[in-house]
């Protein structure tokens, strides 16, 4: 299978990340090994570190299609997830200076939306049918997991990188224990239950909306 142009320009930067990050001079090192159009990148390396990103998250989500995960219980999956995509980064030091990149002001709502997208490749691997709010809870609780093991992976050179995953994979079982016993609490049923009929208002967004919009709200529940 041929390779596109953009990967063939993704390819020839990524030598040069190392050593100047994903910065003009990467851009342009590659666009003169290659002789592509730098017109598919308007934003220069800002693209090329996107594809970089969306790559590993569709490499992770072949991995989830190829492998048996019939035992595993769900939170050891979506360990199991973010490990393959963690696998499907390989080079710390690309990753690194993404993340360097995606922490500058400018670029910081870029970022929060790749992570974001890897939650939500990550819930739609996994079989996700929500559509409600718990879509956004889902991917909001699993970005915030994904971030922090991202930043400790980058600086960890003793391999605790696993029991990192589940100790924050663990921290967030028990706060679903806890949300389900509040939503369950007959004395706070005065509460919850106007929050309740409010979050059910709430809906997933549709996949032909805009893909920078974070979801749809409509004017009453479905149910």
């Amino acid at each position: 299978m041929s390779r596109s142009p953009l990967d063939t320009l993704l390819d020839a930067a990524l030598p040069h990340v190392a050593f100047d990050g994903w910065s003009p001079a990467t851009f342009c090192a590659a666009v003169a090994e290659t002789g592509i159009d730098p017109a598919i990148c308007p934003r220069g390396a800002v693209d090329l570190a996107v594809a970089y990103h969306l790559r590993g998250d569709a490499a992770m989500a072949k991995a989830m299609a190829e492998a048996d995960m019939s035992a595993m219980r769900y939170s050891e999956k979506v360990a199991y997830a973010i490990r393959l995509r963690l696998d499907a980064a390989e080079d710390k030091e690309i990753v690194r200076r993404g993340t360097s990149l995606f922490a500058l002001p400018n670029h910081a709502a870029v970022g929060a939306k790749l992570i974001w997208g890897t939650a939500d490749a990550i819930w739609n691997a996994l079989g996700d049918t929500s559509d409600d709010v718990n879509w956004y809870t889902k991917r909001a609780t699993l970005s915030a997991v994904y971030g922090s093991v991202v930043l400790f992976w980058l600086g960890d050179d003793e391999g605790g990188v696993d029991d990192f995953i589940d100790r924050r994979i663990e921290n967030v079982m028990q706060f679903e224990k806890v949300r389900a016993q509040v939503r369950g609490s007959a004395l706070l049923k005065p509460l919850t239950g106007p929050l309740a009929a409010m979050m059910g208002a709430i809906k997933a967004p549709r996949r032909t909306a805009d893909p920078d919009l974070p979801g749809i709200w409509t004017k009453g529940s479905d149910t």
